[in-house]
């Protein structure tokens, strides 16, 4: 069972659909009894980091993920649920994450040209980093593959933990690993098959 995490934020009944459509059973759910009892944990989320962050603190489920992260369950975050992995986040003023992956979550206007559109939204290939190991994640996915973006802000100063990069003008980070801690900057519930591989691995892992 996979427990989608119900704190306000996120699109989660596509989440749900998706898992459904791959024949693997997953709640949504914002109880940490719940959470606790499921073999994998997803934290989804969109809109702002400060108040999703509040949001998580403001529920006890900062708490929950925290803990069940070191128990060594399987978590994967997505779109702003990846970024709240991270330390901190410098997306209107500094806030602080869950800490389960060192780097910070910064604005893709700094580092992409300035005529290209911001937010980032749209298709792009997935890179895989030359030097080391194909992520588990990718078990069904091949490097050039595409998947969906929506992002204004992208996570930084991160290497030793990203799986695979996508450019928009720059090389911006697409997912992220930390031993049971996985985390990726597109949706996959909206990457047509490309994302259910992606998700099937996550289930497999």
């Amino acid at each position: 069972m996979i427990a989608i995490i119900d704190y306000g934020v996120g699109n989660l009944f596509s989440l749900k659909s998706s898992f459904s459509f791959i024949n693997e059973e997953a709640v949504v759910t914002g109880d940490p009894q719940v959470i606790e009892q499921c073999d994998r944990i997803i934290l989804p989320g969109v809109g702002a980091f400060g108040d999703a962050a509040e949001k998580l603190r403001n529920t006890g489920l900062d708490k929950t993920v925290k803990e069940q992260a070191a128990k060594g369950k399987p978590i994967l975050g997505i779109c702003l649920g990846m970024q709240l992995l991270f330390e901190k986040s410098y997306e209107y003023g500094e806030h602080e994450g869950l800490g389960l992956i060192k780097g910070a979550v910064k604005p893709i206007a700094d580092v992409i040209p300035k005529d290209y559109k911001i937010p980032h939204i749209g298709w792009n290939a997935l890179i895989f980093p030359k030097d080391r190991e194909k992520s588990r994640l990718y078990k069904y996915t091949n490097e050039g593959e595409c998947v969906y973006f929506v992002h204004s802000f992208y996570a930084a100063d991160c290497r030793e933990s990203v799986t695979a990069d996508a450019e928009y003008g720059a090389l911006l980070t697409a997912s992220v690993e930390n031993k049971n801690v996985y985390g990726t900057q597109f949706h996959p519930e909206k990457s047509g098959k490309v994302g259910l591989g992606i998700l099937k691995a996550f289930c497999e892992i």
